[in-house]
């Protein structure tokens, strides 16, 4: 394993710890300008911020089937949201025939809320799929656009809340939508640039200068995120 260093674009000279994992391929035109993939990205949430490329978004030829989900990628009989509900459940749910889940609790983010019908939870994902289509993703294969619909690899990337929240955030970014649980809003920023960065998405000027508002109020911590583009 080796390290290396980069700079930040912020303008105070922050230093990245790079961690490259043996087989990491080559960042491409299209892939991330922080790194390649495999490689392990440590710095703090603000510089994260100012790093994200800024680029204008086009939703043209948009479709939510171009993201296939949910599927059940290590065949164990349970597909993505199965699992996702399994990993989150704070009171384990029963587990029946082909995955279905029956009872359990689990706590939604978005509005501190308790839900203990599987039924009522969605899983989110953090970035919404048209989101990333609109900040990058259009130019993926299928198989990068099924990755991301179904990337387990990285908590931050998908989250089981309140079905009447995720319903109500749609595809909205963080310019038109919050999590209406105040609490909610750092950790949420933070796992939103996590997976822009993790996935090569880039932010709108609107969308940098929310995400930049929401920030002035939240703590600095080091984020570390495994690129996957």
């Amino acid at each position: 394993m080796r390290v290396r260093t980069l700079g930040t674009l912020a303008t105070s000279t922050v230093v990245i710890a790079v961690l490259l994992a043996p087989g990491a391929q080559a960042a491409g035109p299209a892939g991330n300008p922080h790194g390649a993939v495999g490689d392990v990205l440590v710095m703090p949430v603000q510089d994260v911020l100012k790093a994200l490329p800024v680029a204008p978004e086009s939703r043209a030829g948009y479709e939510r089937t171009k993201f296939k989900h949910w599927v059940d990628s290590d065949k164990d009989g349970c597909n993505t949201r199965a699992e996702v509900l399994l990993a989150e459940a704070f009171v384990p749910p029963e587990k029946g025939a082909k995955c279905k889940l029956y009872g359990g609790e689990w706590w939604s983010l978005y509005d501190n809320t308790y839900v203990g019908d599987p039924g009522k939870i969605d899983i989110d994902h953090m970035v919404p799929l048209a989101e990333a289509w609109n900040s990058g993703a259009s130019g993926w294969t299928a198989g990068q656009r099924e990755a991301y619909a179904n990337d387990l690899s990285d908590d931050r990337s998908l989250i089981a809340v309140s079905a009447a929240t995720n319903r109500a955030k749609a595809d909205k970014d963080p310019t038109t939508w919050m999590p209406p649980s105040e609490a909610a809003h750092c950790a949420y920023l933070t796992d939103w640039v996590a997976t822009k960065l993790r996935w090569g998405l880039t932010v709108d000027k609107d969308e940098a200068n929310a995400l930049a508002q929401i920030g002035v109020t939240c703590s600095n911590p080091p984020l570390k995120v495994t690129l996957a583009r």
